[in-house]
C-alpha cells in the first residue's frame, strides 16, 4: 500500500533545524513495517539526518556550509534574487532534497542519536512543503 501527504514547516531562520518532531506529527499511523521517503519541494533547502543531541553540531554543519559555498562569490552569474540564491541552489544540490527511512514495529527507524535536519539555506524564507510517501 501507498499513502502520500503533504504539509509544510513553518519558517526557519537560515541555518540547520531538528524537525524530526514536526515530520512525526504530520504523518498519519504507520505501518508495522515499511519506508517512508520524504522529499522537500524547494531549490534552495534540503533534508539530511544527522546528530540530534547536541545542537553545536548544527552550528559546525551551517559554519562549514558557509565556508565551502560563500555568498557573493563573484563567480556567480545567478543573482537575479539576491547573494544568498546561487549558495543555497549549490548547498541543496550537495545536502540533498530527499530522504528515505525505514519503518519497524510502527515506528521510523533512525538510530539513536540520528534525527531528521531540514537544511534552510535562505536569508529569508517562507514556510517549506513536503511530501511524505509511506510504502508499506
Amino acid at each position: 500500500m501507498i499513502q502520500q501527504i503533504e504539509f509544510s514547516i513553518p519558517n526557519c531562520s537560515k541555518g540547520f533545524h531538528l524537525v524530526t518532531s514536526q515530520i512525526k506529527k504530520n504523518l498519519p499511523k504507520l505501518p508495522e513495517n515499511g519506508l517512508l521517503h520524504l522529499m522537500i519541494k524547494h531549490t534552495s533547502a534540503g533534508l539530511t539526518i544527522n546528530e540530534n543531541a547536541d545542537p553545536s553540531v548544527r552550528n559546525d554543519f551551517e559554519s562549514f556550509m558557509n565556508k565551502l559555498i560563500p555568498e557573493n562569490d563573484p563567480t556567480y552569474t545567478h543573482i537575479y534574487e539576491g547573494s544568498d540564491d546561487m549558495p543555497a541552489h549549490l548547498k541543496t544540490s550537495i545536502i540533498g532534497c530527499e530522504l528515505t527511512i525505514p519503518i519497524s514495529n510502527y515506528q521510523l527507524n533512525l538510530g539513536t542519536w540520528q534525527g531528521i535536519y531540514l537544511c534552510e539555506f535562505r536569508n529569508c524564507s517562507s514556510s517549506r512543503k513536503i511530501i511524505a510517501t509511506i510504502l508499506s
